[in-house]
């Protein structure tokens, strides 16, 4: 069957900055035939070759395996070299707005100073810690089993896109972010590693750790090798009760009273489990809490309805629970 190119026309709004020479950014527009073939890079290429020669960019492979050329889209980060052009004209029209992954980090167009981003990563101890025989007499061998326990966590390609897609890092210097939670992970779920709790215990800092993650699975939305950081997240909140590196404070106080509430009611108490986690400093939401209680979103304890399958709930419960909270 005949390959039938079609081609559409499209009009880029691209940001434009270069901290040497400019005091703001700015955005230019180029209208351009683009066609079924080309992916985001091609537009990339298209503009500095045939429009503007000083146009700045990071590409290196082509075949989305290096992450250098991970950029935004609509506001939708993506790996320009793996990204169909018909694809995001299909998803937001023919209107597209190009910019780099973080704006307040941008170097010259394209191109972030992904400094902070590379001190998280190291900062996390993101490689083998084991004392090993330095000429050991057979291989350290890992199971199919064992090595399936990596989860794909190993996949990372360090683009950038989930954590500069992610909020949190955007208003928290400390934070260290999806993708260096998803390789602390990879080395944390590997049978050959000696550092468990050492690196669980710089995880569990509030304002660095994972406990300030806010669920909010944009780091799994933008990840273009399907590593899912947010899985691996959830799995190290489990490996920190696992390994007794949690301690009480909110974050694990929520966790557990989530647990008790499924538990006591097969639904969730959001009033109880809010007491719970805060115990006395409750107060300081009593506001919020009575606005949500005339919009009906908080029930109190007296008018909650237990779940009809309570007593599955309860052994749903017990049989996934791999942790002692």
């Amino acid at each position: 069957m005949e390959h039938t190119i079609t081609t559409q026309k499209v009009n880029f709004k691209v940001f434009r900055f270069n901290a040497d020479e400019d005091y703001l950014p700015y955005y230019e527009n180029y209208d351009m035939e683009v066609t079924s073939e080309e992916v985001v890079l091609d537009i990339l290429n298209r503009i500095k070759w045939d429009h503007d020669g000083s146009f700045s960019y990071r590409r290196s492979c082509r075949h989305g395996i290096c992450g250098a050329c991970a950029i935004k889209v609509n506001g939708r980060a993506t790996l320009a070299c793996k990204e169909s052009m018909n694809t995001m004209v299909e998803f937001f029209g023919n209107e597209l707005t190009i910019e780099p992954l973080s704006i307040k980090r941008a170097v010259k167009d394209m191109i972030i100073d992904k400094g902070d981003f590379w001190e998280k990563h190291d900062a996390v101890k993101p490689y083998l810690i084991s004392d090993v025989d330095e000429h050991p007499e057979h291989e350290h061998l890992v199971t199919p089993e064992e090595a399936e326990e990596l989860n794909e966590a190993d996949l990372c390609i360090q683009c950038g896109a989930c954590h500069y897609a992610c909020p949190v890092v955007e208003i928290n210097e400390d934070f260290f972010g999806p993708a260096a939670f998803a390789k602390a992970y990879r080395f944390e779920a590997d049978v050959r590693d000696d550092a468990h709790v050492q690196r669980l215990e710089a995880l569990h800092q509030e304002k660095q750790g994972v406990w300030d993650c806010v669920k909010c699975m944009e780091c799994a939305e933008v990840c273009p090798k399907d590593v899912d950081p947010i899985s691996k997240i959830t799995k190290l909140h489990n490996m920190l009760f696992k390994e007794g590196v949690a301690t009480s404070n909110v974050a694990t106080r929520h966790a557990v009273g989530f647990k008790h509430s499924i538990v006591k009611n097969g639904v969730l108490d959001e009033g109880g489990l809010v007491l719970y986690s805060e115990g006395p400093s409750i107060v300081k939401h009593i506001p919020v809490a009575f606005k949500m209680f005339t919009k009906g979103k908080i029930v109190p304890p007296w008018g909650i309805t237990k779940s009809e399958n309570l007593d599955e709930i309860q052994k749903l419960v017990k049989s996934s629970s791999t942790a002692k909270f």
